[in-house]
Order: C-alpha cells, then structure tokens, then sequence
C-alpha cells in the first residue's frame, strides 16, 4: 500500500507550482512519486464537472446544492482512481494530489449553514472513504491565502480577461466564504495549514515551497 499526500487551496493560491515543486523534492529524496491533478479534464468522467464550472446549471453556485456538485467530482475521482493511479498506490508509490475528496468541504459546504457543516464533513468522509472506497490521505496540506491576494495573482495569469475565470474564480463572496470552510475542515480533520502570504503580496515561491516540503516530511 502506498501513500497519499494532497496539497489542497483556493484557486489562485499557487498550489499548482507548489505541487510541481514538492514533487522535484520528494524526487531528489528518493521518493517514488506519481503525480496526479484532480479533476481530471481530459476524461469523460469530468463531463458533469466542467459542465457545472461553466455554468450551464446556472452561473450562480448555489444552482446546484452541496450534495449534488459534490457527486459530480467524487465521480470524477472513483474514475480516476480506479482507471489511473489504483496500481501505482496499491504498489506502494507516494501519490501526490493536486485536489481531492478534501475539495468537496472547501467548495461545497459554503452552500449550507454553517450549523450543518459538521453533518457535512461527517457524509463527505463516510461517502467518498467509506461507500466509494477511495484511500484517505495520509496528509493534507492546505496553501493557505487571502482572496485579495488570490485575486491579483489570477488576474495575472489571465493578463486582466476577468471572462477567464470560472464560475468560483469570479465569486469573490463565495471565494472568502470557501476560504473560512477550508480553514474550519483544516481543524477538524487535521490539516497543515501553510501561510502563503505577507502584507498584501504572496509569499516567495521558495520560502512557500520550504514549509510545504517541512510539512510533507515531518
């Protein structure tokens, strides 16, 4: 049996490069890494997912409850695993995830009152470990970075096209509200949190990249 290490946070935060970076490190250390990014573009099992990104159930999130947009992923990441990585993690390679079932908190249980977040993180672990059968992490780390800062990094990225962003990227409300449930669920399931920010400007990609390495490894 493998192990799973997830690096999880909010659009924006980095977490793509970040990923990339731990991986270079985990390399150099001997590890034997398998990376993979969740959703999974490129398969048919994200059909439902892309079609929520791009609003066609309406441009609001609220279009479709928590229940519901959390299926679409975890979907996603039954077809994923099942169909791509199971044999490397049964063989016992290190699989490193950009996202995973610890999405479903930070995204969805916005949509709900926050007196029903404990009922939710309670369903979201029992369906996905329990009923789907996917592996728990053996860690998450959560980048963790304030939606202003979030929101001048994506506007570089897209070279000022606010159009680019999806459905979540644009909804800088329902962005601060994700970032209150990530930083709830990093509590209750133990999550590392790293601090990606000083002042009004993110962090060095290196000093970022240090304390996630630190947190992979201790």
């Amino acid at each position: 049996m493998g192990r799973l290490l997830v690096l999880e946070g909010l659009d924006g935060s980095g977490k793509s490069t970040q990923t990339e970076r731990l991986r270079e490190a985990l390399l150099a250390a001997g590890e034997t890494v398998r990376q993979i990014k969740l959703p999974d573009y490129d398969a048919p099992s994200s059909t439902l997912v892309r079609q929520y990104l791009a609003g066609d159930f309406g441009n609001d999130p609220q279009a479709v409850n928590a229940y519901a947009a959390s299926s679409f992923y975890a979907v996603d990441r039954v077809a994923s695993f099942l169909l791509d990585w199971k044999k490397d993690y049964d063989a016992g390679s290190l699989i490193l995830a950009d996202r995973y079932t610890t999405s479903n908190p930070i995204y969805q249980m916005t949509k709900l009152p926050k007196e029903e977040w404990d009922a939710f993180l309670t369903w979201a672990d029992d369906y996905e470990f329990g009923k789907l059968g996917l592996p728990r992490p053996d860690r998450v780390i959560f980048l963790d970075m304030p939606v202003e800062v979030s929101q001048k990094m994506m506007s570089r990225r897209y070279e000022g096209d606010e159009a680019k962003k999806d459905v979540h990227e644009r909804n800088v409300q329902f962005l601060n509200a994700c970032r209150e449930a990530a930083l709830y669920t990093a509590e209750r399931w133990n999550w590392s949190v790293v601090r990606c920010w000083e002042g009004e400007e993110p962090r060095t990609i290196d000093a970022i990249a240090a304390d996630v390495y630190a947190e992979a490894t201790r």
